[in-house]
Order: structure tokens, then C-alpha cells, then sequence
């Protein structure tokens, strides 16, 4: 008869230092993204905080648990240093359920490498449910707006841009290498990053068609584009390391090329003893890796020379939402658009479907019964009385078959 494993009785601090060991081990297996072991990392270290860096893990109660999670929801959310983003003080519901699944990671982890008896997460309280704000506003840009994002970023003219000079006035002032063509916006001097024409080109036009992620967006090399004269490919690596391969339009192919052939070399050769940078497929102004934060920055500012009539704030996420919305609305199948933002479930992708304007009044227009009524009123009206006559069965009673 095999014996009962050992128990390690360990202290918190401890336990949460093997753990997140393990879990660097999976950021650099491809298992976890690094912001997902980021997200664990910071969430463990407050946990420790919670219950106490010198206490025995297997000491620690459900009630203890539902302790540390209270008062994680009474602490202040560091993420709005504006009082104004939050409706009341504190971490949400959703904040809240987030840690406790960190929680609930670290503990099963525990359990399995027996620095505690049993799970405490079995006697926790259950979590408390989301309530769904009423969405206000759309998330996913109009395609309209979408339009004009491009034509920003591409210097062509796009919906809603004003009209050409008259003959004879003189241009106006641009800075060298800028897709806006004003030298400075809203009165502030021109960044030298704003000569990065090509790389914002590419990764508005990459976040606006593909969909991906930004932190996708951010972890693409250079390998992983197979350029050939027929077709161009991009394997993304996504969560958990699943990878899934896209083709690239022939026009996003050009945009590609041309920020390889012109561009990248000479951002490249700024840090060419750094071999991240040199695999790395998007590049700062120095020539390093860029990361999530530059390509929302670099997004925004190509929001703010937007026409003004589609202006809105919007983050990489919202071009996300835009590009799923858009193809559904085109007609494709949602498990094709599924397959291309990376998602497991079809359940994922209607999350970030906004409702396409006139869908309701275009399903009652096409409605199988509607032509029919339309037909059949026309073929016999109401006689003198008001009452319907009877049905006709002769054929040219009968509804036309529309053609498709």
C-alpha cells in the first residue's frame, strides 16, 4: 500500500514564491502570455499581503479567504488616479472575481504539490455575480469612422476630411515623414516619433483588418511572417501559446513590405547588438521592441487627427470589437471570425459584436412572410364591405418566388 504524500507545511510567503516561479516557467514555455504571469504575479503578492507573509498556507480558512477578499474590495483601485472613472470607491465586482480566480490558481497549485491538505477555495464563499452595465455608447468604430482611421494613417483622403486648397494658396507647413500633414497637433510640437509614418501605417491597418491583440501585435517577429510573392502569412502566437495562421490582403502585404524595405533597417541598426530588437517585428523611435503602451499611444494620437465628426476616444480593444462587428455585418460566418481573433468558443466572439445599426429593420424587410403579405394585398384587395376576399387558388394568386 502506497503512502499518503508528505505534507509541506510551508509559509504563505514561500508558497507564493515557488508558485510564481512555475509560473515565469509557463511565460517562457509559451503556456501563459506575460501579461497573464504579470497579472498572476501582482495578484499573488497582494494575497500574501492579505493573509500574512509568515503564516502556515495550510493554517489558512474559507473565511479566511473571504476576509482577504473583502478587504481587497474595500482597497483602493490604483488603476484611475481620476475619482471621476469610478462610480463608488473601492475595486468592482469584476476587479474582485478576477483576483479570486488567481487565488483559486494559486491554491490548486498548492493542493497538488501538498503544501496544504485541502483547498480553502472549496469553503470560500461563491463569488459574487457581475451585473452588466447597459452599453451606452459603441465600442466597435462605424465603418465610416474605420475609413477615416485609415485614410489618417495612409495620408489619403478620407470621409468627412476637408476639401483640396483653391489654386494659388500657399501649402501648408508639414513635418518630414507625418501621415496628418500639419506640423504640430493641437498646438503641440511635432514628436519625432511622428516620423514613424510607415510603422503606424502598419499597425493601425493590422489592428483595424486582422483584429489581433495588442500584446499579439506587440510579440510579433519578424519570423513570423512568411512573405511570398503569391501570398503573405502572419503566425500569431496567442494565449496560452495557441498560434493560428492569417493571410494577409494584398494591400496590407504592400504596407508590410514597404515598412520592412524602408524603415525597420534603420531602426534596426540603432540597437543592432540587442537580440530582441533584432527579431522583433515593430520598433521604436530608439530601436527597441515596442510594447503595448507605444501602440496605444501611437493610436491615439492618430485618433486626434481624425476629422472631427468621427472622433471618438479608441484603445486597440475597440479595433478588435470593429473588425468582428464589420465582418458580421458583411455577411461572414461568425466561426470564421471566430478563427480569426483567436477564440476557443463562438460564445467569446458574440461579446464583442455590437449591434449593427438597422439589422432589426433589414430582418423585418426581408422576413420570409413579408413579401408575401405585400403580394397578397396587391393581388386581391378588401372588397366594398372591408372583408378580405377568399383565398384565390388560381396560380396568379399565389406568391412570386423572389430571386436570390
Amino acid at each position: 500500500m502506497v503512502a499518503p504524500p508528505r505534507l509541506d507545511r510551508v509559509t504563505v510567503a514561500q508558497a507564493a514564491e515557488r508558485y510564481l516561479a512555475a509560473v515565469r516557467v509557463d511565460a517562457v514555455r509559451g503556456v501563459l502570455s506575460p501579461t497573464t504571469a504579470r497579472s498572476y504575479e501582482r495578484d499573488v503578492d497582494e494575497l500574501v499581503a492579505l493573509l500574512g507573509a509568515g503564516r502556515v498556507l495550510d493554517d489558512v480558512t474559507g473565511d479566511d479567504v473571504d476576509d482577504a477578499l473583502v478587504r481587497y474590495q474595500m482597497q483602493p483601485d490604483g488603476r484611475y488616479s481620476d475619482p471621476a472613472r469610478k462610480g463608488a470607491p473601492g475595486r468592482s465586482t469584476a476587479t474582485v472575481n478576477r483576483f479570486r480566480q488567481s487565488v483559486t490558481r494559486f491554491f490548486t497549485h498548492a493542493a497538488r504539490q501538498c503544501w496544504v491538505q485541502a483547498d480553502p477555495m472549496q469553503w470560500a464563499a461563491p463569488p459574487a455575480k457581475v451585473r452588466e452595465r447597459i452599453r451606452v455608447e459603441r465600442t466597435a468604430l462605424s465603418e465610416t469612422a474605420a475609413q477615416a482611421l485609415l485614410a489618417t494613417v495612409t495620408g489619403s483622403p478620407g470621409p468627412g476630411a476637408p476639401p483640396p486648397p483653391a489654386p494659388g494658396t500657399p501649402p501648408t507647413p508639414t513635418t518630414p515623414g507625418t501621415t496628418g500633414g500639419t506640423a504640430s497637433t493641437h498646438g503641440r510640437r511635432p514628436r519625432h516619433d511622428q516620423r514613424l509614418a510607415l510603422r503606424d501605417r502598419l499597425v493601425v491597418a493590422l489592428l483595424l483588418v486582422l483584429g489581433p491583440r495588442v500584446s499579439e501585435l506587440a510579440r510579433a517577429d519578424v519570423a513570423d511572417f512568411s512573405r511570398e510573392p503569391e501570398e503573405t502569412r502572419w503566425r500569431i502566437v496567442g494565449k496560452g501559446g495557441a498560434t493560428r495562421t492569417v493571410a494577409l490582403s494584398p494591400p496590407l502585404a504592400r504596407a508590410l513590405e514597404d515598412y520592412l524595405t524602408h524603415l525597420r533597417p534603420r531602426l534596426a541598426a540603432r540597437r543592432d547588438d540587442d537580440p530582441d530588437a533584432q527579431r522583433a517585428l515593430l520598433l521604436t523611435w530608439r530601436g527597441r521592441r515596442i510594447d503595448t503602451q507605444a501602440i496605444r499611444a501611437l493610436l491615439a494620437r492618430a485618433v486626434e487627427r481624425m476629422p472631427a465628426p468621427y472622433r471618438r476616444p479608441a484603445t486597440p480593444h475597440a479595433l478588435r470589437h470593429t473588425t468582428a462587428t464589420l465582418l458580421v455585418a458583411d455577411g461572414w460566418d461568425v466561426k470564421v471570425v471566430a478563427e480569426l481573433l483567436g477564440h476557443r468558443s463562438i460564445a467569446t466572439t458574440g461579446v464583442y459584436l455590437d449591434r449593427i445599426e438597422g439589422e432589426l429593420a433589414a430582418a423585418i424587410r426581408t422576413h420570409p412572410l413579408a413579401a408575401g403579405l405585400l403580394e397578397r394585398d396587391e393581388v386581391d384587395p378588401p372588397d366594398e364591405s372591408g372583408e378580405p376576399p377568399l383565398p384565390d387558388r388560381s396560380t396568379s394568386a399565389r406568391p412570386r418566388a423572389s430571386l436570390r
